[in-house]
């Protein structure tokens, strides 16, 4: 599927081909963290996948909990996530942020991963009362 998004603020643009089929949702605490949310949203590509179309995002490198490094790929000027990448044989082991794509209405997670850092209350989100805009 083809996708484009960008930052925020849109001073970082992108189009990407990504299988709808890849999307997944993250409970690690690094994602947690990272996004001020419960979990995170990606959808799982390799760098050729990903053209830039307009600036650059700066990077920040961690490694997780896992031992592998991971790279932050965010805009330096309003700081939206944008995409995450490895290193060494993980190097192509790419994945686009989920709220950063306009098309993400089309892109519905298929699994989840590190689901022992689920926050204890994610199941009941679905029967919280809610408004339709605000």
């Amino acid at each position: 599927m083809q996708v484009d998004g960008q930052c925020h603020c849109g001073q970082i643009t992108f189009e990407a081909e990504v299988d709808p089929e890849t999307v997944s949702v993250c409970h690690c605490r690094d994602c947690q963290t990272l996004t001020g949310s419960p979990f995170r949203v990606t959808a799982i590509c390799t760098a050729a996948d990903v053209k830039l179309t307009g600036g650059t995002p700066k990077l920040y490198g961690k490694r997780g909990d896992n031992g592998r490094m991971r790279f932050q790929h965010f805009c330096a000027d309003c700081g939206s996530p944008l995409f995450t990448s490895g290193e060494g044989d993980q190097a192509d082991d790419w994945g686009i942020r989920w709220g950063s794509i306009r098309q993400r209405d089309a892109l519905r997670p298929s699994r989840q991963i590190w689901c022992q850092s689920a926050a204890v209350w994610i199941d009941a989100v679905p029967l919280l009362p809610g408004r339709p805009g605000d």
